[in-house]
């Protein structure tokens, strides 16, 4: 008789995981994908309020949660809230953007959207794995980066570079890892709905140009991420390490 190939396994259950910026949006939504497959889910943001009222919803559909009030930029506070654990998963969603032409950049919005987007989520990574390989976990990193670390765009020149950073860490920290069974890797977005982009949704001129690069003719939802999140941090997705999942819409097929 022939011997089948078996599907693998997304089940999450015994693994616990820390989603950073996950009180709403695509981190909500990531906290969600990783609880519903059976982890713990360590949810981390910086607003008190919104992250209970998060880790409540999920309690309340019977998933197993706990809220971490965290400002990811504060490094020492970061170094803090991973001292003495070992997660199996570590979901990356908090960022931040400030846009506008490059010729009006200030230093300190430059400062402020590298501090978040790249300096703090190279200690998370480095503080994290270091943990994982200490412990003999083989764990899976994974940052919620953007269609805008592999394009650039109108008024985006600070996040973008934010971003493109973020895809050339992971490369090298995967080379670093990957002999220690720690898989790290990016989930890149285009143009997704959520309360933060409502502003960018609601100027004509800007949805036109973000109707015109989808090539689906649609704009993206929280729910299109959480697939590709679950995969990354499920066995499903054991020997993908160093590389990008582009959730674009077909924008950066051109």
């Amino acid at each position: 008789m022939t011997a089948l190939p078996r599907t693998p396994s997304f089940d999450l259950s015994g693994k616990t995981a820390l989603v950073t910026g996950a009180s709403s949006g695509i981190g909500q939504g990531c906290a969600v994908a990783l609880a519903e497959a059976g982890a713990h889910v360590v949810c981390a943001a910086r607003g008190a309020d919104r992250l209970q009222e998060t880790v409540a919803a999920l309690q309340e559909a019977g998933w197993s949660a706990e809220a971490l009030v965290l400002d990811q930029s504060d490094l020492a506070a970061l170094e803090t809230a991973l001292e003495g654990r070992v997660f199996d998963v570590v979901v990356n969603s908090a960022g931040l953007a400030r846009h506008g032409a490059a010729v009006e950049t200030q230093p300190q919005d430059y400062d402020a959207v590298m501090g978040v987007n790249v300096r703090s989520a190279y200690f998370l990574s480095a503080w994290a794995a270091k943990a994982m390989i200490a412990a003999g976990t083989r764990g899976s990193i994974i940052h919620i980066s953007s269609q805008m670390g592999h394009v650039g765009g109108i008024d985006r020149a600070v996040y973008s570079a934010s971003k493109h950073a973020i895809e050339g860490m992971v490369k090298s920290m995967a080379i670093e890892w990957g002999k220690q069974g720690v898989r790290i890797n990016t989930v890149c977005p285009t143009f997704i709905r959520t309360p933060l982009t409502q502003s960018t949704f609601d100027n004509p001129e800007r949805a036109a140009w973000i109707m015109d690069k989808i090539k689906l003719d649609r704009v993206g939802e929280v729910e299109d991420i959480m697939g590709a999140v679950l995969y990354l941090a499920s066995p499903a997705s054991g020997m993908v390490t160093g590389t990008s999942m582009l959730i674009d819409g077909g924008w950066t097929a051109d």
